[in-house]
């Protein structure tokens, strides 16, 4: 008979430390990481909700009182008719300026705003507020010497509009947001663009 030797592995201590302290790490990451979506979602959102408030009565940053909607002022009128909008795109957004591209650009900065800041519809205002935002984008034309921005590639809108994807995407609205509510409702659940 030939005797059998059993060799009993010892787990390789600092190998197993390493694999908690990674798992811990990576766990007490992800509520900062929610945190952190929860800050650029409120703070995206009110970017959209402000220029909804500044452009209806007036605030004075960036519309003063006398231009503001609530006095007879033309939001998307005024920038679509500035030296602000040049390029080739010029003639197109001059076209489209008009009392009902008024309503259209303040219903969508209110909804963006609103919905962005509570959590919810997140999906459809990533989609109208990135349309938005490259309209804008291309009614600059920064791609010629002497533009308005200082980037030809990646300005302020593009970065709004990547927040908001970005936002989405991530379901940010479901940390101190309603956005877990709101996909219970019966409409939301069974129409996924509504989420």
């Amino acid at each position: 008979m030939t005797a059998t030797t059993v060799r009993i592995a010892r787990p390789n201590t600092v190998a197993a430390s390493a694999t908690v302290t990674d798992t811990a790490t990576r766990e007490s990451l992800q509520p900062r990481g929610r945190y952190a979506l929860v800050a650029l979602r409120l703070a995206t959102g009110f970017i959209f909700l402000w220029a909804f408030l500044d452009k209806t009565f007036g605030l004075g940053f960036s519309t003063p009182i006398e231009r503001a909607w609530i006095n007879g002022g033309t939001p998307s009128q005024g920038f679509l008719g500035s030296e602000a909008v040049t390029g080739p795109l010029q003639p197109f957004f001059a076209g489209i300026a008009s009392p009902a591209s008024d309503v259209l650009f303040m219903l969508g900065m209110l909804g963006i705003g609103a919905a962005v800041m509570l959590g919810i519809g997140l999906r459809i205002s990533a989609i109208a507020g990135s349309v938005i935002m490259v309209l804008m984008y291309l009614a600059e034309w920064p791609f010629t010497a002497g533009a308005a921005s200082t980037n030809p590639a990646v300005d302020y809108h593009i970065i709004y509009a990547l927040a908001l994807i970005v936002v989405a995407a991530t379901a940010a609205g479901d940390t101190l947001g309603f956005g877990g509510v709101w996909k219970t409702l019966p409409i939301v659940r069974t129409t996924s663009w509504l989420r």
